[in-house]
């Protein structure tokens, strides 16, 4: 298959060109009459090269599909999915599947479940989330014994291997989440309908059921296939008020109630798994503390604001608890000897930590790291013990983001293996992904192989090669988080259009020889503070062994973290660029 670009038609006197989005690719291309498929000046298209460029001659290309206006939301959102080869509609005949499936509950497959519709259940998520694959009940068993139940949705139950969903689920791995919308891994009437823990309908789920003490303590477990009924849904929001003892929120816009019993069950549960995470940290789990800013959009998907996202003891509580049940599947899959689907994370970088150690010796900050050669267990705690320092002493300073950021950019990339090599960044030496099977593929994987594995159920059908479709569902999922970054840097760009010629507050976020990267404070939005718009006629060189541009009349120096204020000056949606001038 030829390469496929996106960008914008231009029709000049000369012909017909595609300006293309890939900031790579330095030449337009050309485009023959015979090959615009309908497209006019301005369209937004997906162009595929049908001709390389020669020394002569730009690239030749043909129109296989006309997005839209450029500029438009839509046509626009859609080339951000074209650009990183992710879909943007749902094929027809796999919508034909997921609607033929039966959604009546069978009194045999009731029989072949535990029956967990008495015990107390509900789900907790973000206010507007419409899938909801986890869910929590709680119960007191005896004297200081509780049984805690995650309850996950049992996917794999209405997607059969071989089938045309399965197989599109394969290809997607993940769903995708752009500002304006999801783009999601399994159709409306799975996601939604069928597979979703709604309040007050009986749900198929795939289970871990927990006896634990008051202090935390896993007495047993056991992983079984259940069938639940979640008395309430509540967002994060109305969990935290509940925690914070505020006035018990009102839920009749998610359904269900909340009584004493709700209470009661999201306060204890709140205190275990602030003991389980006191726990996580003291083996040497890492936490980055990072400010995340969501874009707010209109119901034409036009950027109105930004808000804060803060993370409270009611998203730690779910954190803890699926994370608990994560590495106990991952632990007794391992029991198996089969391969296994890990969620792996490997040790940082020793030469990228001992840069981060020079650059935030600048701010005052000492990491006292192993040595080079010492690559074994102890280096690897040393490391992680500089590293936790480094960001607890940085917490609540004003280089906190920067100091975070760059930490993170020291640590590799989490990826799905058969090869456990453990999870570094959560200190577990088994881990998975199994507690959100709407939204991941890997997790379908690892359903299946609890099924096969652990329950000796019917869903014992081959996979295949799984370190292949491990490195797919890894790929998958960073082409997802990039599309997602750019969609956000689309709104950033769209929102400052809207702002030129006023002046923010800003962090120098990165430096090069030709400028600074200065992220606003209030809206995170990134944009270049170019050398010739720093101010006089002053030149300023950059210097690598120091990181930072230095004014070479008055010596003045700009690095990484320092403040400064700054006025927008353009502002490119289409090409998702800011540019500033220091005020």
């Amino acid at each position: 298959m030829h390469e496929r670009l996106v960008g914008t038609l231009i029709l000049t006197r000369y012909g017909a060109e595609v300006l293309t989005d890939n900031k790579q690719s330095s030449e337009n291309i050309a485009v023959a009459p015979r090959y615009l498929r309908g497209a006019t000046d301005g369209d937004k298209v997906i162009v595929e090269i049908i001709h390389p460029a020669t020394r002569k001659n730009p690239p030749m290309g043909k129109i296989v599909e006309v997005l839209g206006r450029a500029g438009d939301n839509e046509a626009e959102m859609h080339a951000i999915l074209a650009e990183f080869g992710l879909p943007y509609d749902y094929p027809q005949a796999a919508i034909a599947e997921a609607g033929e499936i039966d959604s009546d509950i069978s009194t045999q497959e009731i029989y072949r479940r535990r029956d967990m519709r008495d015990a107390l259940t509900f789900t907790i998520d973000p206010f507007d989330a419409k899938d909801f694959d986890d869910a929590l009940s709680f119960r007191q068993t005896g004297d200081g014994e509780y049984e805690i139940g995650v309850h996950i949705a049992d996917v794999t139950h209405y997607v059969q291997t071989g089938t045309l969903l399965d197989e599109e689920a394969y290809n997607r791995a993940t769903s995708v989440y752009l500002v304006d919308r999801t783009i999601p891994m399994l159709p409306e009437r799975l996601c939604n309908d069928l597979c979703s823990l709604r309040p007050n309908e009986d749900k198929l789920t795939m289970s871990v059921i927990f006896s634990m003490d008051t202090n935390a303590k896993v007495l047993k477990h056991k992983i079984c296939r259940t069938i639940i009924r979640s008395d309430v849904r509540l967002d994060y929001e109305q969990a935290q008020a509940v925690i914070d003892d505020q006035p018990t929120p009102d839920v009749s816009v998610h359904g269900g109630i909340i009584g004493s019993d709700v209470v009661l069950a999201i306060k204890e549960l709140n205190r275990l798994a602030a003991i389980l995470r006191k726990e996580r940290f003291r083996h040497g789990a890492i936490e980055f503390e990072r400010e995340e800013v969501k874009v707010l959009v209109d119901d034409k998907g036009r950027p109105t604001g930004f808000q804060l996202q803060e993370s409270t003891p009611s998203h730690h509580l779910i954190e803890e608890f699926m994370l608990l049940a994560n590495r106990t599947i991952a632990m007794q899959l391992s029991g198996t000897n089969k391969d296994v689907v890990y969620r792996v994370h490997d040790v940082p970088d020793p030469d990228k930590v001992e840069a981060l150690s020079k650059f935030v010796h600048k701010f005052g900050y000492s990491m006292r790291l192993p040595k080079k050669d010492q690559k074994n267990e102890n280096g690897t705690r040393a490391a992680t013990k500089a590293i936790k320092s480094l960001l607890s002493d940085s917490t609540g300073t004003p280089e906190q983001e920067l100091i975070h950021t760059l930490a993170i950019r020291t640590m590799p990339k989490a990826v799905y293996s058969t090869h456990n090599i453990g999870h570094y960044g959560l200190a577990f030496p088994y881990y998975t992904h199994f507690t959100s099977p709407i939204r991941r593929y890997p997790d379908m994987m690892v359903h299946r192989l609890v099924a096969k594995y652990i329950l000796s159920g019917k869903q014992q059908s081959t996979m295949g090669d799984l370190e292949e479709a491990c490195t797919h569902c890894s790929d998958r999922e960073q082409l997802a988080v990039a599309a997602e970054r750019a969609s956000v840097k689309y709104k950033q760009a769209e929102w400052m259009e809207q702002h030129l010629g006023e002046a923010f507050d800003g962090i120098v976020s990165g430096v090069t020889e030709y400028g600074a990267y200065v992220q606003l404070i209030d809206s995170h939005c990134e944009g270049l503070l170019h050398v010739r718009e720093m101010g006089g006629e002053d030149y300023w060189s950059y210097s690598e062994d120091e990181y930072c541009l230095i004014n070479e009349n008055t010596g003045e120096k700009l690095t990484l973290g320092d403040r400064i204020r700054v006025e927008v000056i353009r502002a490119d949606a289409l090409q998702r660029r800011i540019d500033f001038r220091r005020v």
